[in-house]
């Protein structure tokens, strides 16, 4: 992983902690555990970090309902 989609991770992580009130660490074993980290998040950097915050917090968080790590 290069260093710009290390910061994009990281971004989204971030935010999706402040977003669902949970801990950054249950953001990122969740996102690992689901698998939405390294088969969607990583391989589609390209395209998703052309997206406004509001709208990737949403498809992230939309992706993460349909993987049932977050309640619906």
């Amino acid at each position: 992983m290069d260093k710009k989609t290390l910061e994009f991770v990281t971004f989204c992580i971030s935010r999706l902690s402040l977003l669902l009130k949970l801990p950054q660490q249950e953001v990122y074993k969740r996102l690992k555990d689901s698998g939405i980290l390294f088969d969607y998040i990583v391989p589609s950097y390209d395209v998703l970090h052309t997206f406004s915050s509001r709208y990737l917090m949403e498809d992230l968080t939309d992706y993460m309902k349909e993987k049932g790590v977050l309640a619906p």
